[in-house]
């Protein structure tokens, strides 16, 4: 009997699971609302927010998602299990490991936009896997948009990417998830979702499973509950679960732990809520509580006959950085977590879920080389880490290279670069000296240009800002991991100087006055700082120390004129991002549930001095 008949004997053909991938920002998780709205997943009168899936702050917070999520709605019969994904590369990690949970993928691409870098990202990884995708043309309302042309595009793409021809013929549907409606030809009146929903049941090929045989589910990700403990997610692959078996948890490395344990609750989703089931068989994706301890990539599997699947593999890690704990002055003044021990237990706890994180020991005990996907993989650990009230210090990206047959080698990036016209020559030489290839460039709209380049991940640290400022914040730029190539050779990094703090006190504003003229200053009067904290830009290539305390002196004598007033250039803000982007190799961003603050690594004068000596006779050597 063939998997297929073997599938249906078992009676999954009313099974279908789907991932939506996509670009960021193309319109994956609006999509899924409208999905919700459309099978009845809400109540009549039940108030919704847009994004629904997106209940993490820091997500609704930057209109991105950032951890995959599973949801699932019934139509005429059929339970369709879907799985919302990231769209930024650097959360690779969550869309290869739920890939595997799926049978086919939505593939959704902006009408208007077309194919970006990061869905060439995600369509790789779909491919790869033998997935065939559906193609959901997205937002064909906008004005402007090319449905027709973007299929085109998203064709020659999978041409480019490998693809079989089984995979070449995807069907392909006209959506706008914004406003609720699919058609199968840009030019039919809008409806509603049903022709999408029809699609997925017939287009989507039911779980191909073994009911019969002993149990097999990989943990795909994992969440954490007060009440029930760790809980596991994922798809069983073969045989069946129910509340109160005893199974065996285990991992697929070579010594790895195993644990044999109660299923305490069997959890399946249905629109935003999950629900206690009493069983599950293959093909469901399903929820399981229990276990003491938890890792993604781990099986559970029968006691009797177990079968224990590899670890799942995901891309490596191409950025690192050093995660310190705070030593500056104000150290535990500002935070709940500030001690080494309490750092260390965070990052192991976030290394069990977040695959494509490694975190590793160095020679100071304090200090830990956290690697990830790219910059916002690791600001958003940051970023987190200070909600929940940790104090910690966290060094300047830097790239991971890699020795090669033929030497040094380092990753690169396809970037991906719309601008206004009179932006282009500026974007173009700024990107020539970060060692940027322009592969192509063409119009993007009325005005606009559209610009490919393959360039170091080295240049891009530190260029975002820049960019935004070169282009008076019209421009949009992305970018994804491309391959390792070799070592592009010394690029310059940031060539303004910082204003250091000389003495501990506090900011007043007729230091501040005399002293923005000598540059940007990061800081307004009134805050508290210490002596090696950076107070802004200075506005030529050396650090200059300076007192940002000093105040006026007061004498007896009353003058002609009137005191002049003092007007302060309002303070440039720096976010989490920039702050990462702006520090040296000799810089540091002090993060506390309060406040960001730039410092120098060493805060005393003297002692930077003698870093400095040691840095120069090492080079010379």
């Amino acid at each position: 009997m063939s998997e297929q008949a073997a599938a249906s004997a078992t009676g999954r053909v009313d099974v279908r699971n789907i991932a939506i991938v996509a670009h960021v920002d193309h319109g994956k998780t609006t999509l899924v609302d409208g999905l919700l709205k459309q099978a009845g997943a809400f109540r009549r009168g039940e108030v919704v927010r847009e994004c629904a899936l997106d209940s993490n702050e820091l997500e609704r917070e930057r209109g991105i998602t950032i951890v995959s999520k599973c949801t699932a709605i019934t139509y005429k019969g059929t339970r369709i299990n879907i799985v919302d994904t990231p769209g930024h590369a650097d959360f690779g990690g969550e869309v290869e490991r739920v890939l595997r949970m799926v049978d086919s993928v939505l593939l959704l691409v902006d009408a208007f936009e077309g194919p970006l870098p990061q869905t060439r990202f995600v369509t790789r990884k779909a491919l790869a896997l033998g997935l065939r995708p559906i193609l959901v043309v997205n937002k064909i309302d906008r004005d402007g948009c090319d449905p027709h042309g973007t299929v085109n595009a998203v064709f020659d793409l999978f041409v480019a990417l490998g693809a079989t021809d089984a995979q070449l013929d995807f069907p392909v549907i006209f959506a706008s998830g914004r406003n609720g409606y699919a058609v199968k030809d840009p030019a039919d009146p809008p409806g509603d979702l049903t022709p999408l929903l029809d699609m997925i049941v017939d287009k989507v090929p039911p779980p191909r499973v073994d009911v019969d045989s002993p149990l097999c589910l990989q943990v795909a990700t994992l969440d954490y509950d007060d009440y029930l403990g760790y809980v596991a997610i994922g798809r069983i692959i073969s045989g069946r679960i129910a509340m109160g078996d005893r199974v065996l948890l285990a991992s697929g490395r070579e010594g790895g732990r195993r644990e044999e344990f109660r299923v305490q609750k069997l959890l399946a989703y249905q629109g935003l809520r999950r629900f206690e089931v009493a069983e599950a068989g293959a093909g469901d994706i399903i929820a399981v509580t229990g276990m003491t301890e938890l890792n993604v990539g781990e099986t559970i599997t029968a006691l009797a006959d177990p079968r224990i699947l590899p670890p799942l593999s995901v891309d490596e890690p191409t950025i690192t950085m050093q995660f310190i704990a705070n030593n500056g002055p104000f150290a535990g003044s500002e935070g709940k977590y500030v001690t080494t021990r309490n750092l260390r237990e965070r990052l192991q706890k976030e290394i069990k879920s977040n695959v494509a994180l490694r975190v590793e020991d160095t020679d100071a005990p304090d200090v830990f080389k956290v690697s990830g996907r790219g910059e916002l993989h690791l600001a958003v650990l940051i970023e987190t880490m200070r909600r929940e009230g940790y104090e910690l210090c966290v060094s300047q990206p830097q790239v991971i290279f890699h020795d090669g047959p033929e030497g040094r080698q380092e990753p690169y990036e396809d970037l991906l670069i719309d601008v206004d016209e009179p932006y282009v020559g500026v974007v173009i030489d700024k990107l020539g000296r970060r060692a940027g290839r322009m592969r192509e460039m063409g119009p993007a709209g009325p005005g606009r240009t559209r610009i490919e380049f393959t360039i170091p991940s080295r240049g891009l640290i530190g260029y975002r800002n820049e960019f935004l400022t070169d282009t008076r914040g019209t421009g949009i730029l992305n970018h994804s991991f491309r391959e390792y190539g070799p070592f592009a050779g010394p690029l310059k990094g940031r060539v303004n100087g910082v204003l250091i703090v000389q003495d501990p006190g506090e900011t007043n504003t007729y230091a501040l006055f005399y002293l923005q003229e000598r540059g940007q200053l990061f800081l307004g009067p009134g805050e508290r700082v210490y002596a090696g904290q950076v107070l802004g830009m200075h506005s030529r290539d050396n650090d200059l120390i300076v007192n940002p305390s000093k105040a006026k002196k007061l004498t007896n004598i009353r003058t002609t004129a009137a005191d002049e007033k003092l007007f302060l250039t309002p303070a440039r803000v720096m976010t989490l991002e920039a702050a990462l982007e702006f520090i040296n190799e000799d810089e540091l961003v002090e993060v506390t549930p309060k406040a960001l603050r730039i410092r120098k690594r060493y805060l005393d004068h003297n002692q930077r001095k003698r870093a400095e000596k040691t840095a120069s006779a090492v080079l010379e050597d």
